[in-house]
This record gives C-alpha cells, sequence and structure tokens, in this order.
C-alpha cells in the first residue's frame, strides 16, 4: 500500500525544492510573460521587463521583509506557449503573480489557468476587451488599456468633427475583431457608419490590396485594426499610394516605437490613441529619460503600464501584509492609482482600471524639436468614455439593477 506524506511535510519538501513555495517566507517573483523575439518584440519584450525592474528598484527592492524578484519569459505569440509557461510558473516554481501578457488569445489562455489557481494576473499588453467582460476573473486587472479604450472615445471624437464614414483594414484574429466590433459600436452610437472592411493575415507584408480597397471607398477615416509591423506596413503602403492625401489613416493600436519605426516621413498626420506619452510633462520626462538610459528607446503606454501596475501590486501586498490573492486584490481596488501614467485612477469591480486617454496626431518632420518628439494632442478622452459602461458589461461580477 502507497504512503503519503503529512501535508505539512509534503510543504517542507517541495520549500526546498523550490524556495519559492515558501508561501511567506521566500521571494516574492513576478513573471513578465510577452514577445521576447517576435514581431511584437520591440514594442512589448525586453523593455517592459526591465519597466518592471525599474518599478522594484523604486519600491525598494522588497516588500514584507521579502525580496522582489523579476522573471520574463517569451511566449512566442502563441496561447499553448504562453499556457504552459503560465503553468509552470504557477504549479512548479511558486509564482506569485504574472503581469503584460501581450496578445490577446495568450491573455485569455493565461486568465483561465490563474483564475483556476487563485492567482493574481495584471494585463499591460494585452488588448482584448473581453478579459474584463465574458471572461472576466476576481483574480485578474485589465491595467493599460483595451480595444474599448483605443476606439469608443475616440470614435466619438472623430465623429463629433464629422469624420464619421470609416473603413477598416483589419488583423483576422481575436484581436482584429475586437478591435474593429468596439470602433463599430461606438461609431454607430455616434451617428457613424462602416463603409467597408477588409481582412488581413497576421504578419502581412505586402498590404496593396488593402490599402486600394480602402482607397477606393468614400470613407473619410481608414481605421488600421492592427498592431505591430501589420500597423507599419499598412502606414507605409497607404503612404506609398498617396492614402493621406485624401483621407485620414487612424492607427487604433498605433505606439511610440511603431511611429519611431515609420520615422515621421511616413507616419506624420497619422491619429494614434495612448494613455502615455513621454513627453507630457516633467514627471514622464523623468521616468523617460531613465527609461531612455537603459533601453535605448523612449517608453510607451505598455512598458509605463507594466511600470505602473508593478509599483501598485507592491504597494497592495505591504498595505494588506500579505500575498494572498484576495486581500491583495482588495488592497489594489481600494487604493487610487497615481502614478507615472494615471492621477487617481481606481479599478472597477470587473477589473478594468479607470484613466484617462488622449488622441495625437503625428508630428511632421519640420514640427518635431528633438528626438523622440512625434505627438501634438488632439482631445483628451474622459476616464469614463474611455471604459465600457458597466450597465453594458457581460462581466459576471457585475451586479445589475
Amino acid at each position: 500500500m502507497r504512503r503519503c506524506l503529512p501535508l505539512a511535510l509534503l510543504a517542507s519538501a517541495l520549500a526546498l525544492a523550490h524556495p519559492a513555495w515558501s508561501a511567506e517566507t521566500g521571494p516574492i517573483t513576478l513573471g513578465i510573460l510577452n514577445d521576447q523575439s517576435g514581431p511584437y518584440a520591440a514594442i512589448d519584450g525586453p523593455s517592459s521587463v526591465d519597466a518592471a525592474r525599474m518599478a522594484v528598484e523604486d519600491f525598494g527592492g522588497s516588500v514584507l521583509g521579502r525580496k522582489v524578484e523579476i522573471i520574463g519569459a517569451d511566449h512566442q505569440n502563441k496561447a499553448d506557449v504562453g499556457a504552459v509557461i503560465a503553468r509552470k510558473w504557477f504549479d512548479a516554481d511558486g509564482m506569485t503573480a504574472i503581469m503584460d501578457v501581450a496578445v490577446s488569445s495568450v491573455a485569455l489562455a493565461v486568465q483561465e489557468i490563474a483564475r483556476e489557481r487563485n492567482k493574481i494576473v495584471i494585463y499591460s499588453g494585452a488588448g482584448t476587451s473581453a478579459l474584463t467582460g465574458k471572461a472576466c476573473s476576481a483574480t485578474s486587472v485589465h491595467w493599460t488599456y483595451d480595444t474599448y479604450a483605443l476606439t469608443a472615445g475616440t470614435s466619438r471624437a472623430l465623429a463629433q468633427r464629422g469624420d464619421k464614414s470609416w473603413f477598416f483594414v483589419t488583423s483576422d484574429n481575436a484581436f482584429g475583431a475586437a478591435l474593429q466590433g468596439d470602433a463599430t459600436k461606438a461609431l454607430k452610437a455616434a451617428g457613424g457608419s462602416v463603409l467597408g472592411t477588409a481582412l488581413h493575415p497576421a504578419g502581412m507584408a505586402d498590404f496593396s490590396s488593402y490599402v486600394l480597397q480602402a482607397q477606393a471607398s468614400p470613407a473619410r477615416i481608414v481605421a488600421l485594426a492592427n498592431a505591430g509591423e501589420d500597423t507599419m506596413n499598412a502606414v507605409k503602403t497607404g503612404r506609398e499610394f498617396g492614402l493621406d492625401k485624401t483621407q485620414q489613416m487612424l492607427g487604433l493600436l498605433t505606439l511610440l516605437p511603431d511611429v519611431h519605426g515609420l520615422g515621421l516621413e511616413a507616419a506624420q498626420g497619422l491619429l494614434v490613441t495612448e494613455s502615455f506619452y513621454w513627453n507630457t510633462d516633467d514627471q514622464t520626462r523623468a521616468f523617460a529619460k531613465r527609461f531612455f538610459e537603459r533601453n535605448k528607446a523612449m517608453p510607451h503606454m505598455v512598458p509605463a503600464g507594466v511600470y505602473g501596475s508593478v509599483l501598485h501590486y507592491l504597494k497592495a501586498v505591504k498595505a494588506a501584509g500579505t500575498t494572498d490573492t484576495a486581500a491583495v486584490m482588495a488592497a489594489m481596488k481600494a487604493m487610487p492609482i497615481n502614478d507615472i501614467m494615471t492621477k487617481n485612477g481606481r479599478i472597477r469591480e470587473d477589473g478594468r482600471v479607470v484613466r484617462e486617454f488622449h488622441l495625437y496626431r503625428v508630428k511632421s518632420p519640420a514640427d518635431s524639436k528633438e528626438p523622440w518628439d512625434y505627438y501634438t494632442p488632439v482631445a483628451t478622452i474622459p476616464a469614463e468614455d474611455a471604459v465600457r459602461p458597466l450597465s453594458e458589461s457581460e462581466c459576471p461580477l457585475v451586479k445589475k439593477p
């Protein structure tokens, strides 16, 4: 007959084999899961891991007398690979929490694993609004942006200026569908209309046919519902074809590294929405200078979000006096968010962070005064306009009247 170790001895053995298993005495380990080597690596890869380390350093390196460690991993933009890493981190390595999790399909897979393990996961690089909708979890926070934030306020702001007819060039995946879906709903609510859609596979190099479809439409706005190299290739092709002379290109998820990679000559006039811009004030510029010295690039909203989320998590652990999931989640929701990106933000009951967003226009080369000086503010999107109303939420955690 097989004999089992008593629970206390088993826990002790696990703690010896894996120091992180010592739940209240060993190091607090935070995993940064994202694309370290693929098409999104320059946007949200090693630099986001370093942003997490900057947050730990600024916090003092420890909390509750325990050292805080940051571990990064490459999910290769594959949901199954991300799921394997998350399971190992939680089950074998005693990971305290997971952060970032760029790419929506990976985030949705990790969401379920974290829910099953009762572990905290905080998203900065993932975009799908389903993370606080049907797939919401009591152990997760959608920190930096989602498809609703990038589209709803932007759609209303542009519709108010008379730009009510849109054509979408959309990545044929879950992220692209969510981005276009949220934009379409907000646009129609503001009196606008969608005049056409061109779906493309992710990882396209030649956008000629998609740009020609957009150019043939009478749409005023050509909305790029994609990201990374796909967005950059679409913008380049649009400029080559003269699309910018007759229509307005809008990058629904276009970030500072994309603009830098394109160069102002190609990107000028493009509209983008972000929740953070490094050249906003003295605080953002000070953070950006430190970040640049370490990463040789200016930060944008995703690594800035990783930085802020790690700081807020550590503050909550300190306030709660434990790493217990329920206690830390309660503390995170009770504390206002104040950091380089957010002033008096908060976490709603569905896990969504409520903060302002900003619509920017990319400067021309002549208007840029220094390296990385790329954006001109167009409009501020109020925090309450940048989140889906709770009355429309599909999250089971939201109490409806």
